[in-house]
């Protein structure tokens, strides 16, 4: 595991902090988001689904669980905040053995159904429009991800 730290400036900085590693996105790939309530976990969604190509309005699927995306590769942006048992199977991993990307809120909460090798991204609020983004690097893939989006 190693870790990356990037300091987004505002909203529409941490979009296109998204969107550039939405680029180097394949299918398969799991991001595991992590922040307080308003921290930008959303934001952080939206401007990974721009950069995958997605045209819908994206917002959180808080009482829907899973909404899915289509655009380069499909997106599966799950918010788990409301999953009451997390041993109860919800067939999580056929979305992170699928096609496309993966995309969870809140994924502590389905902590031991997440697969080894994955991104988790920790949004920390510095001031109403700062945000430090805590990149945690699971497996090579994305190790070596992280380091080709913080050159």
């Amino acid at each position: 595991m190693e870790q990356f730290e990037w300091i987004s400036r505002g909203e529409e900085e941490t979009a296109r902090f998204a969107g550039r590693l939405a680029e180097h996105l394949e299918g398969g790939d799991v991001l595991a988001l992590e922040g307080d309530l308003g921290a930008g976990k959303t934001a952080f969604t939206k401007g990974l689904a721009k950069g995958l190509g997605v045209t819908r309005t994206v917002n959180s699927p808080t009482f829907t669980i899973i909404k899915e995306y289509h655009g380069r590769l499909p997106l599966y942006h799950m918010d788990v905040y409301r999953v009451s048992e997390s041993e109860e199977d919800l067939g999580f991993d056929e979305y992170f053995e699928g096609e496309g990307v993966t995309v969870i809120e809140w994924a502590h909460l389905i902590q031991n159904q997440l697969p080894e090798n994955l991104l988790i991204i920790y949004i920390y609020r510095v001031d109403e429009y700062s945000r430090r983004l805590v990149l945690e690097a699971h497996g090579d893939r994305y190790v070596q991800l992280c380091k080709e989006i913080m050159e």
